[in-house]
């Protein structure tokens, strides 16, 4: 079962996604897309390392920016139905960041195959799979064209991943709501 929690910058949206695999898992693989290019982030990731390690939960992390897809894969043919392991993905858009970066020369197709490779792997995995993404398009429209091209990707991809994930959350000021069980259908 796939679950989406979204969000804006410092919603709580991370928190919520580790509380919820807390609640429903004994374990769960932390699956971080962050790459560290400068101190600031080294001391966020730091940070957010030590608040997992504090809560006595067990976390397998891992450092993906790029291979997704294929990791999810691997773990979910690792493992069937209910053994498979619980997974946390935070978040898509740092991921989306680095396809984006690491293809920006080459046509828009190629983010979107990697994009679709990635929905793909989350429809197949059997077990409990949380993924956090950023809401970056309720801001004002970015002034560059590399900005615009990011914003209107992550729209489609955190569209795509909604549809088919089972439940969607939307985190605000640290306060989750449901939105599937709310969807409004016609």
């Amino acid at each position: 079962m796939s679950v989406l929690v979204t969000g804006g910058a410092r919603s709580g949206k991370s928190s919520f996604a580790e509380r919820l695999c807390m609640q429903r898992s004994s374990e769960a693989w932390y699956v971080a897309t962050a790459q560290a290019y400068d101190d600031e982030m080294r001391e966020r990731i730091r940070l957010h390392q030590n608040q997992r390690d504090e809560v006595g939960y067990l976390w397998h992390t891992v450092e993906e920016p790029l291979a997704l897809p294929e990791l999810i894969t691997r773990m979910g043919e690792s493992q069937t139905g209910s053994s498979a392991p619980t997974i946390l993905v935070d978040c898509l858009t740092l991921w989306l960041t680095n396809v984006l970066l690491t293809h920006e020369q080459e046509p828009e197709q190629v983010v979107l195959d990697h994009m679709n490779a990635l929905v793909t792997a989350i429809e197949s995995y059997p077990g409990l799979l949380v993924l956090v993404t950023n809401e970056v398009g309720d801001g004002i429209v970015p002034e560059y064209a590399l900005g615009r091209r990011y914003r209107d990707l992550a729209g489609i991809l955190n569209q795509r991943v909604a549809a088919i994930c089972r439940e969607v959350f939307l985190v605000t000021v640290g306060i989750p709501m449901e939105l599937k069980s709310k969807e409004y259908r016609l």
